[in-house]
């Protein structure tokens, strides 16, 4: 429990917190107070009191103190959490020589849950690479006192310097084999229990019991091959058998890259255990969210290393994935960073399903169950290569559908699956807008009508027919532009001119206009000259200047698709991209 004491929170552990690091609790608990130096000193001087555990009086008194050092071990795995292992070799010199003198005392390690604390602090002692010679050192020191103690042996030490000197290895070679042949052993012990089917319910029992002893060393390379065998294990039963504390505390070394699995076995774990799915889709999320740079590369490459776009194959994964984005787009209330991250993860999993055509899957039209079948399919076609008559006619295809189903299904929830379809594919929205410039259309108010949607799905009190009158009037005022050869940034600027101050234009209709003007500008060599005023004129908040910019990003990524090229276009986007 947690009382507040002097105006800070106080942590006092009640008897189900004791056992987090017995069998059920949570590995993370809370501290306040920060250990010092002078702390482990002292009880450095008890460890080291209580050297030679052969009398009745040092037994009472490891006993005796045994709740506050566990305590105390908490505090520590609590603050190595937060630190690497140089920095807390430099901030408590003698943390080594206490651990150590703990781990190889017999009465100490006797209790379960303080050997579990000290499995668990020498693991975030351990240097997943180390940088120098001193953590290369302490490594293979950790190394030993783990196997010692995740074998729980009663060796003495006497023992072992006679077994060594017989084998003819150094004592780092010793328990490194040692470990390796604990594991390979465990391996075996499962897949054996496995097998046999007289033996389920024992072999589940041996599962969850391995997997609680797992908590404590899951950052060492070594006890990856177990890790595995837990996470790949088969279990027909209805409820998980490994546990879930171990799955959660998994999947958080695994994010943090503190360990390295086979893809199948992260597949796995997600597959088990749905918090830890979630947890990896809002890390991405927030990674992404927190992106500095306006590329949508950048962007590609970060959730490319997330194996999020692999796992995402199974449709399983994929559904959990969707209805996170889902929930970030309604509750940013259609922000554009989140529309951008949707449809860059959207694109980047159609290539990554691409790659594999040998590997049977279902086909993509299935990631999508919930959605009109003739819209998904519409939406998926590939536009990379399509002429600019073929592509106008298929976004009148996509149009016609859009309008027949607002027409039937007016409801909230059938109108904002086909709006979160179409961010999926954004693409077409760009392309449509680019039609409109570019090309002699009798088609131009179903493009309208199409941007118009994307931009504002709700028409409650004909909101959204307001928005098509409003760009209707911008769009003929760009054509106009277009065919005129007068190039003047004040031309541009009574486009955004409001007539009547009181009927200003509505937010989703400037970031449609704004859409428009950047392709105009973009498509227009002749306004190349100066485009650079005419941004500028058009990014005086910071709103308006993420909004353009990202219409500058899509556009960079879409034209550097083969078959999509158009360098000039290329080069001007890039350079504007740049000073956004």
């Amino acid at each position: 429990m947690f009382r507040v004491l002097g105006g800070t929170w106080q942590y006092f552990p009640n008897e189900k917190t004791v056992s987090a690091f017995g069998l059920r609790g949570p590995l993370c608990v809370i501290m306040a107070t920060e250990v010092s130096e002078m702390e482990i000193g002292n009880w450095l001087r008890k460890a080291v009191e209580w050297s030679d555990t052969t009398t009745l009086k040092i037994q009472e008194d490891v006993c005796l103190h045994l709740p506050k050092l566990h305590e105390f071990l908490l505090q520590i795995y609590e603050t190595l959490k937060h630190m690497s292992t140089i920095a807390a070799i430099e901030k408590f010199p003698v943390l080594g020589q206490f651990l150590g003198r703990l781990c190889w005392n017999s009465f100490v390690i006797g209790h379960a849950g303080t050997r579990k604390v000290l499995m668990c602090c020498l693991a975030h002692l351990y240097s997943s690479e180390p940088q120098n010679a001193i953590e290369i050192k302490a490594n293979s020191w950790i190394k030993k006192l783990v196997c010692h103690l995740f074998s729980s042996s009663e060796q003495k030490r006497n023992g072992e310097t006679e077994i060594l000197g017989q084998l003819g290895c150094s004592t780092a070679e010793y328990y490194d084999m040692l470990l390796k042949n604990i594991i390979s052993s465990l391996i075996i012990q499962i897949k054996r229990s496995w097998s046999d089917k007289n033996k389920k319910d024992v072999s589940a029992e041996h599962a969850h019991a391995l997997s609680v002893t797992c908590l404590c060393v899951l950052t060492l390379p070594e006890v990856a091959p177990l890790l595995e065998a837990l996470l790949l294990y088969y279990w027909s039963g209805p409820k998980e058998v490994l546990d879930n504390y171990f799955l959660e505390a998994l999947n958080d070394v695994v994010l943090r890259k503190k360990i390295v699995l086979s893809e199948s076995a992260v597949l796995s774990l997600w597959l088990r255990h749905l918090p830890s799915l979630e947890k990896a889709v809002l890390d991405l999320f927030q990674r992404l969210i927190a992106l500095q740079s306006k590329s949508e590369k950048e962007m590609e490459q970060i959730i490319k290393n997330s194996f999020l776009l692999r796992a995402a194959c199974h449709p399983s994964i994929f559904r959990v994935i969707d209805d996170i984005f889902r929930n970030a787009l309604l509750e940013s209330d259609g922000n554009v960073k989140v529309s951008t991250i949707i449809r860059v993860f959207t694109h980047s999993f159609i290539k990554e399903y691409d790659k594999d055509n040998l590997q049977p899957k279902l086909p993509l039209r299935a990631y999508f169950p919930s959605e009109n079948p003739a819209l998904v399919l519409a939406l998926l076609r590939k536009y990379e290569g399509l002429p600019s008559d073929a592509c106008v006619q298929h976004l009148c295809t996509v149009v016609k559908i859009l309008r027949n189903m607002d027409k039937e299904e007016r409801t909230a929830d059938c109108v904002f699956k086909s709006w979160y379809l179409l961010i999926h594919f954004g693409e077409w929205v760009d392309i449509a807008a680019e039609q409109l410039l570019t090309s002699d259309l009798e088609v131009s108010d179903d493009l309208l009508w199409l941007l118009a949607f994307y931009y504002n799905p709700c028409n409650e009190n004909q909101s959204r027919d307001r928005t098509m009158m409003e760009a209707k009037s911008a769009y003929r005022s760009l054509v106009s532009l277009f065919r005129n050869s007068t190039v003047c940034v004040t031309s541009l600027k009574k486009i955004f001119q409001v007539e009547n101050k009181s009927d200003e234009w509505q937010a989703c209709t400037l970031q449609l206009i704004r859409h428009l003007c950047v392709t105009f500008l973009l498509c227009s060599p002749e306004w190349h000259n100066i485009i650079k005023q005419c941004i500028s004129f058009m990014t005086q908040t910071q709103e308006a200047a993420s909004e353009v910019s990202d219409v500058l990003a899509r556009t960079l990524c879409r034209l550097g698709i083969p078959g999509m090229e158009s360098r000039k276009i290329i080069t001007i986007a890039h350079w504007l991209h740049q000073d956004s």
